[in-house]
């Protein structure tokens, strides 16, 4: 169903939101899933804290506008579907891999972390960033969380580079 521009307004505004406070990206194909994968993908997506969108690229590139996931504005082609870690960085890694590997038809596209892009192949990458930084984040010292992600993703980084 086509949407009308005070609902593509919406979506813009929502993903926008989503994409500030967002930790990562990971866009994937969803082509050739059925409705009943997509559906047990968003449950898992919530309860990884995930957030799950299909969504015109058109609608995302506005919507990254302005947040550290601008550098993917450019690659966004085809039908897909966006995931954003957002309390754990490598959650939404994890979720696209872990799901992958029983549904062949969902492809991991590009990764992007503390504004750079990378390929699909940083999927694994991203994926290893472990939970631990989720406790660290529930800690009552903000400064030492935001720290422990700032390590993170030096990290993810690093290894991207090699």
């Amino acid at each position: 169903m086509a949407l009308n521009l005070d609902q593509k307004k919406e979506v813009v505004a929502e993903l926008a939101n989503v994409a500030a406070k967002a930790h990562s990206l990971v866009a994937a194909e969803y082509a050739g899933l059925s409705v009943s994968q997509l559906t047990d993908l968003r449950v898992k997506a919530r309860q990884g804290k995930v957030y799950l969108r299909v969504a015109k690229n058109t609608l995302v590139s506005r919507a990254v506008a302005g947040t550290e996931f601008e550098c993917v504005k450019d690659s966004l082609s085809g039908p897909m579907l966006y995931a954003f870690s957002q309390e754990d960085p490598g959650a939404a890694g994890r979720l696209i891999k872990d799901f992958a590997k029983a549904n062949d038809k969902l492809k991991a596209k590009l990764v992007a972390i503390g504004g750079q892009m990378y390929p699909a192949s940083h999927v694994d990458r991203l994926a290893a960033l472990g939970a631990s930084l989720g406790a660290d984040m529930e800690a009552p010292e903000v400064v030492a969380a935001h720290e422990a992600y700032e390590a993170k993703v030096a990290e993810f980084q690093q290894v991207a580079a090699e």
